[in-house]
């Protein structure tokens, strides 16, 4: 694993301890890596009405955005799980659409990792292309 994702996945590991899981006790940490090297992360916050849950991807790329961020190259993902933990679908679309084609980094509980193109991790997104074609047949 490149020199970068190392450290991304360090942030994540530090990002997962600030998990707020008391009902699923499934602690996530992500951290993003914008192009100009800063990183910025996030973590899995609950709520008793679990649709309103957050996941870890989505706080560290918002965190990321709302700073000024626009450019990214990887986000790294870290869980409990002792297998890879993938983003749900609404991370996926929300990266794909923020973030772009990036590397997505899977730590498990064994240090073990696994990167993957989020493009084939949601292939055939939703995107704002879909929305401007639209425009234009309506007009």
């Amino acid at each position: 694993m490149k020199r970068e994702y190392k450290e991304l996945a360090q942030a994540a590991h530090k990002a997962k301890l600030n998990a707020y899981s008391p009902y699923s006790k499934f602690r996530v940490g992500a951290a993003i890596l914008t192009e100009n090297g800063e990183i910025f992360t996030g973590c899995n916050i609950e709520n008793s009405s679990y649709g309103l849950t957050i996941c870890a991807e989505r706080v560290a790329v918002f965190n990321a955005i709302s700073s000024g961020a626009s450019k990214f190259i990887a986000i790294a993902v870290v869980s409990d799980d002792y297998g890879f933990t993938p983003p749900c679908g609404a991370c996926r679309q929300v990266l794909s659409d923020l973030a772009g084609d990036i590397d997505f980094v899977m730590i498990d509980s064994k240090e073990r990792s696994k990167i993957i193109k989020l493009s084939a991790l949601l292939p055939f997104a939703f995107s704002g292309n879909n929305l401007k074609r639209s425009l234009k047949i309506v007009k």
